[in-house]
């Protein structure tokens, strides 16, 4: 976790201080969720309308008028505590089609199983008639969930659910248009209202009568659904980035993951952790597989949070929790790369600043005026207007700034980079290109003779502190051609298997570590110090490296 003490206040609206006078310690956002529910301050004004928290149905039951979270209102003084936020939207009725398992889809619904993460409510189900599976995502959220069971949920629950209230209801469905415009990948969700339907079974009495989102699960065959790429195989993180490892012939569309995580940003979609993509899978002519990314779960999606005292000072201590605001500041694209960066150091590493600054402006070019105003139209009819007035200059203010944020997303990616290799045998070349430049190559040498390119980087002292190489599993060699004093560390980490570094004209080289976890006294060139490898358990092969990612779905 990375702490400032920079705010993030809109311009234009009520703020508080620009900083803080010390970084604020992690230990802090408990202590400020304490105070503000301690002295009830998430509940100090009483709920100023509560219309819509009942359904209204139509004459023949077809749709119901209901508010997504009417308990949302909060009075002034709880606004000016804990934020306006979304709360306006939440407390909007608004009109919505009664589904049944039954009539969902064309041949029915059946339930399989109940799921969630720690703040949604979900609902896995199968299509009887083509064997594809749909989930139901509630679209009210509940974040105390995460919270241990006794006293600590007792005193910040309230709070804690209450600030579902920043994330906007309806997101995921104008965050679907956007993808679609800009050639990313997406589900097709459905806001439904799930009736009291006995095929529930076992599941009725937790699901029935709720908002919820219906979409597609990205998963196994889907070559029916075109905005899944028709892939014939849509897999899970956990499978993706245990193939890339293991074999090179297995590898993701990097430029396509870019363009996904540039549209995240755009959107201002912070909580985007490895878990939260699947994968369509596409043979390639040489015999191997291509991933091409699948972003799920956009809940987070334009979120709004430092509009009030309490959570401008969370904001401060977690500032990975971004404001949806026109002005795209400098650190904002660290804070909203965060949960992922892991991911992004292994699916971006071959990228050049070229290539960012390409799909950016392809980005650009593709969210057009006619493009943004179409995706605002997603969602329901009454909270469009609404939601497209304060949406549009805002987004296009972010769109104007892309150049930017591919500029900073690359050098903060450069900053401390990784190159992996696979559990086959690799070949890690690394030339001087000049001060402080150091050019890396590498290659796949399961066939000897003919030794293919997996990719290249150049790395610059102005831009780079540290490259770490990990060889993973197989028989690894390390190639260092002229003198290395690039002003910057860098590290080889062989793994398993019999691997060497060889060096030819490389005196007087400096800021090399061999971290060697197979080989306890290998012979090493002059210049090269040899340490044991401190996270020999992770860097070992492909199945312990996926340590380093979070997988938990």
């Amino acid at each position: 976790m990375r702490y400032t003490g920079a705010a993030r206040a809109p311009a234009g609206a009520r703020r508080f201080p620009d900083k803080l006078p010390v970084p604020a310690p992690a230990p802090v956002f408990t202590w400020i969720l304490l105070l503000g529910s301690g002295v009830g301050l998430w509940g100090c004004a009483s709920v100023r309308n509560t219309a819509g928290g009942s359904p209204e149905w139509a004459a023949d039951s077809a749709t119901v008028r209901v508010a997504a979270g009417p308990e949302y209102q909060r009075g002034a003084s709880g606004r000016f505590f804990w934020g306006e936020h979304y709360r306006a939207v939440w407390a909007a009725p608004v009109t919505v089609p009664v589904v049944t398992l039954a009539n969902a889809l064309p041949g029915g619904l059946v339930p399989l199983q109940a799921g969630g993460s720690y703040q949604s409510q979900t609902l896995r189900l199968r299509s009887p008639a083509t064997g594809r599976e749909y989930v139901l995502r509630s679209v009210d959220k509940d974040a105390s969930k995460a919270l241990p069971a006794g006293l600590m949920r007792s005193l910040l629950g309230g709070a804690m659910k209450d600030q579902t209230s920043a994330s906007l209801p309806y997101g995921a469905y104008i965050a679907a248009r956007l993808a679609e415009a800009a050639g990313v990948y997406h589900t097709n969700p459905r806001l439904v209202f799930l009736a009291d339907d006995p095929k529930l079974g076992e599941f009725r009495k937790a699901y029935a009568h709720a908002l919820y989102l219906l979409e597609e699960r990205p998963d196994g065959d889907q070559r029916a659904v075109p905005s899944f790429g028709r892939s014939t195989q849509v897999v899970s993180s956990a499978h993706m980035l245990t193939a890339i490892h293991q074999r090179p012939s297995q590898q993701v569309a990097a430029r396509a993951y870019l363009r996904a995580r540039l549209l995240d940003v755009l959107i201002g979609d912070w909580s985007r952790r490895e878990d939260q993509w699947r994968w369509a899978s596409f043979p390639t002519p040489d015999g191997g597989t291509e991933f091409r990314p699948i972003p799920r779960d956009r809940d987070q999606a334009f979120f709004k949070f430092d509009d009030g005292l309490l959570t401008w000072l969370i904001s401060c201590v977690r500032p990975r929790f971004q404001t949806f605001r026109a002005n795209i500041r400098p650190g904002v694209v660290d804070d909203l790369t965060e949960a992922a960066r892991n991911m992004d150091r292994t699916l971006l590493a071959y990228l050049s600043e070229a290539d960012f600054q390409q799909e950016a402006d392809s980005l650009q070019s593709r969210l057009t005026d006619a493009a943004l105003t179409h995706a605002l139209t997603a969602g329901p009819a009454e909270t469009q207007a609404s939601i497209a007035a304060d949406f549009l200059p805002i987004l296009q203010a972010r769109r104007a700034q892309l150049p930017g944020v591919a500029q900073q997303y690359y050098h903060l990616l450069a900053r401390e980079a990784w190159l992996i290799g696979t559990d086959a045998p690799e070949r890690f070349v690394l030339r001087a290109e000049g001060l402080g430049r150091v050019k890396v190559q590498v290659f796949s040498t399961a066939d000897s003779i003919r030794p293919r390119l997996l990719g290249q980087q150049t790395f610059d002292v102005r831009h780079t502190r540290r490259v770490d190489l990990f060889g993973l599993g197989g028989d690894d060699v390390f190639e260092l051609r002229g003198p290395l004093r690039p002003g910057f560390a860098i590290g080889f980490h062989g793994g398993n298997g019999h691997d060497d570094v060889n060096a030819q004209g490389t005196a007087g080289s400096s800021g090399l570590t061999w971290y060697t976890s197979s080989n306890p006294d290998p012979v090493k060139p002059k210049d090269v110090r040899v340490k044991m490898d401190p996270d020999k358990g992770v860097n070992y092969n492909a199945a312990s490296w996926l340590k380093r990612y979070r997988l938990d779905d």
